[in-house]
């Protein structure tokens, strides 16, 4: 069988969904699947904020949020809206004030539950700032916080409850002619927020924003996200995501790339295909993929490169990388370029001799590309 035959299996159709705007990040109706991630910062502490915004936006962060708590925050989000070279997403919990000035100092979108920030005319004040400053809206539903009367009526956090939830936020937006949100139904356990997405993509046409909420540290956190995530978006759910874990921001930034690669939903940068090494292996494969990560995070171009120890798999995955290398024996291996053998070199050689050429390949990938727009 044919590559090309089976494809189609690996093609996934995306949930239909409208188009909000998060600054000039387009979410939803097809758009590429935006990553997001928060900042751990004090948000009244501007530099060291607006530092994390910029390592976060060159790892690949589409849109960053903050937290706004307070009116200290507010004033300093003003500056950091300002500098940032990403769209600002202002945390806003309970306070409606802080909606309002958030939308003033320059905040994109408001994550903001209409039902927690008080009465109808408060809403509709939030609602009014946001047209005003062309803000858009994310409802964030967490199976963590759940309203009380929800709380009593399901006995604890369920999807039903969940999506319920959601709805009633969904309906007072609406109700105010408000259409310009996405929406997001966060849980730490993985099943739970499995079925409320389910639910929630079958309920509304409103763009989605993914999350796997407290998943963990970095290794535990990656795994658990990675099931949830990619499951959903398998399924085709999911206009932006955010892997939330207990690690720098930066972190959160490429394991949401890494799972979106994954998928072939989204691509940047080198994806390495590597082998876990054996006895057979012509080389020390996991310390030069290791090496190699470091010194290729420099290339935005997406682009595969094959690292494989030995002649059993090396060719076959070379065949459908830009770059490969395959080890060999007597301390040398083989170069592919294209999916064809190129050359030989040592196994000395071999590291400073495949960033190069990996370099070379993202140039001639960038021109190309600049030459078709």
């Amino acid at each position: 069988m044919s590559l090309n035959s089976i494809r189609p299996w690996r093609e996934i159709q995306r949930r239909k969904s409208r188009r909000v705007m998060v600054g000039n990040v387009p979410v939803g109706d097809g758009a590429p699947i935006s990553v997001q991630t928060m900042t751990n910062t004090l948000t009244t502490d501007v530099r060291g904020t607006l530092d994390q915004i910029i390592r976060a936006a060159d790892a690949g962060a589409d849109i960053v949020r903050v937290s706004v708590p307070d009116e200290d925050s507010s004033r300093a989000l003003k500056e950091i809206c300002r500098e940032s070279p990403v769209p600002i997403v202002a945390d806003i919990h309970f306070h409606y004030k802080r909606g309002i000035e958030a939308a003033e100092a320059g905040a994109a979108c408001l994550r903001i539950n209409p039902g927690n920030i008080g009465n109808a005319d408060r809403v509709r004040e939030v609602i009014k700032a946001a047209r005003d400053h062309n803000c858009s809206m994310r409802i964030g539903v967490n199976g963590g916080s759940l309203e009380r009367h929800l709380l009593e009526k399901y006995g604890e956090p369920c999807p039903d409850a969940m999506l319920e939830s959601a709805l009633d936020h969904i309906k007072i937006l609406e109700d105010n002619d408000f259409l310009n949100f996405k929406i997001s139904v966060k849980a730490s356990d993985v099943f739970l927020s499995a079925a409320a997405y389910q639910l929630l993509a079958d309920a509304t046409e409103a763009p989605i924003h993914l999350g796997i909420t407290e998943a963990g540290g970095l290794m535990s956190g990656t795994i658990k996200s990675a099931i949830g995530l990619g499951n959903l978006l398998w399924m085709g759910i999911g206009d932006t995501i955010r892997v939330s874990l207990s690690a720098d921001p930066v972190e959160e930034v490429k394991v949401g790339y890494d799972i979106l690669k994954s998928l072939g939903l989204r691509h940047r940068g080198v994806n390495i295909i590597s082998c876990p090494s054996c006895a057979r292996q012509g080389f020390d494969v996991i310390k030069t993929v290791e090496i190699l990560e470091r010194r290729l995070e420099h290339i935005k171009t997406p682009m595969s490169l094959s690292i494989i120890g030995c002649v059993v798999n090396g060719p076959g995955e070379a065949l459908m990388t830009d770059v490969g290398w395959t080890g060999g024996g007597n301390g040398n291996g083989m170069v592919y370029l294209a999916g064809r053998q190129s050359h030989r070199m040592s196994n000395e050689q071999m590291i400073d001799h495949i960033v190069e050429q990996v370099e070379e390949k993202a140039a001639q990938l960038d021109a190309a590309s600049k030459a078709a727009e």
